[in-house]
């Protein structure tokens, strides 16, 4: 039938190749080479738990190639779910409040599926241009098990990280796309999620000074715990952690990063280390109560119109800006800039914080919530199912999956936000389903759950 898999030579989907160094097969392929390139492999629950707050050992985490490298990000996803739902025990236990709200957790969410899905389809562009620099203009090779290296590759990282942060503040073509993950009003688990489809176009050029002598397998690494770090740091419910607030970037440091009090703006970049802040001079404490969210909300829950409204206003500001350097700096100067003004912008033209201000939350019926957070629930299994068998399938069951994941996800924000045309939209969407899932478009990781997806 139409979107089953058939099984040809070589173990292919019908669409076509597999896509090497993904999921499970690069995990598998990791353990089989173990032997050969020595040191340990695999990925147990404990290490993996472990990779979250990058407590790991370089002899636990050295892999002698690229292929070896699990999918850490992925095998995180279990723990994910599971610390999101610890914060809201613990929140609901503390304070009798939930941490956050159905309609900003589903837009965080939906926005940090629809930042992986590119994965599914290519292999990632900071490898593929890291790969491509090591191979063509490495100046000298850094032993791939030394843990000198691994250290090395750890700060490295984590510096790229900074200046790569801090130019997405301070440049506005930038910051267009990394706005997507200060959009939120509230600040918790589901937040660190909430991930941009376009960053990462822009990222990988700073990882490549790295490229003229650090082996590409010690990357791969690295730059996946870095980014996992900055996931528990998404909370309200840890204070502050000692000596540690001295060295590492810690919930309350980025609860500051996270602000949009003027004492806030564009400070705390670090991602693992808070060295860096200290040392550029953009290091800031938490202070006065801090409210979340950009200085101009853009008071929507869209996952597609969150990425691209940032585009379109530095569209119509670049034509509506007059002469040929005015519209440069559009571009490439702050987003505060205007003609006349600073790089940056002026502090001044900040908002002031009041302490009443409201956060973005149209009524939506309790049902309607209800049905949201089933659907979405069905979709992030179809997700899953989809990043564990990718493999196994052709190129058009992918693309068929991920176009019915990018409709879905637009759809919820619409319901969302209560929109008039946003029954119509899923009602669509349902009969897609419906279609897809009977001609074995989809399949679910419960396979138990087929008939209740039907219904």
């Amino acid at each position: 039938r139409g979107g089953e898999a058939r099984p040809r030579r070589g173990g292919a989907g019908a669409g076509g190749a597999r896509r090497p160094g993904s999921g499970a097969q690069r995990a598998q392929r990791g353990l089989a080479m173990g032997a050969e390139a020595g040191g340990p492999r695999g990925t147990a629950p404990g290490q993996q738990l472990r990779a979250l707050f990058y407590a790991v050992t370089p002899g636990e985490s050295s892999f002698r190639t690229v292929e070896e490298v699990p999918d850490y990000v992925e095998k995180s996803i279990p723990f994910f779910i599971t610390f999101i739902g610890l914060e809201f025990a613990v929140s609901w236990i503390q304070k009798r409040k939930l941490p956050g709200r159905i309609n900003d957790g589903i837009s965080s969410l939906s926005l940090g599926i629809l930042s992986r899905l590119p994965d599914v389809l290519f292999r990632s562009i900071e490898l593929i241009s890291y790969i491509y620099v090591w191979n063509n203009y490495r100046l000298f090779e850094l032993p791939w098990d030394s843990p000198w290296t691994w250290y090395l590759t750890f700060l490295g990282v984590d510096f790229a990280y900074y200046c790569f942060h801090r130019m997405s503040h301070e440049v506005n073509v930038l910051w267009a796309a990394h706005q997507v993950h200060h959009s939120s009003e509230d600040y918790n688990l589901f937040t660190a999620l909430r991930q941009s489809l376009l960053q990462k176009y822009t990222s990988w050029m700073f990882n490549l000074p790295m490229a003229l002598f650090i082996p590409p397998s010690v990357f791969a690494v690295h730059l996946q715990f870095n980014l996992l770090y900055q996931f528990w740091i998404h909370t309200e419910l840890i204070t502050k952690l000692g000596p540690l607030e001295w060295i590492l970037n810690t919930p309350s440091h980025h609860r500051v990063h996270h602000g949009r009090n003027p004492y806030c703006i564009d400070k705390n970049y670090g991602g693992t280390l808070i060295i860096w802040d200290r040392i550029f001079g953009t290091f800031e404490a938490e202070d006065a109560k801090v409210v979340y969210g950009l200085t101009h909300p853009v008071n929507s829950f869209d996952p597609i119109m969150l990425q691209l409204r940032p585009l379109a206003h530095i569209w119509n500001t670049f034509w509506a800006t007059p002469g040929f350097c005015n519209k440069l700096s559009v571009i490439f100067k702050g987003p505060g800039w205007g003609p006349g003004k600073p790089r940056l912008g002026l502090p001044e033209e900040i908002p002031v914080i009041t302490g009443k201000e409201v956060p973005f939350n149209p009524h939506v019926p309790a049902y309607l919530n209800c049905y949201a957070l089933v659907h979405f629930a069905v979709i992030v299994d179809l997700y899953i199912e989809l990043l564990a068998s990718m493999t196994m399938l052709s190129q058009g069951t992918v693309l068929v999956r991920i176009g019915f994941i990018i409709l879905s996800l637009a759809s919820f924000g619409l319901l969302m936000e209560s929109k008039s045309k946003a029954g119509i939209l899923e009602i669509i969407r349902c009969l897609v389903f419906i279609g897809a899932y009977e001609l074995v478009y989809f399949r679910s990781h419960f396979s138990f759950l087929g008939y209740a997806y039907e219904v």
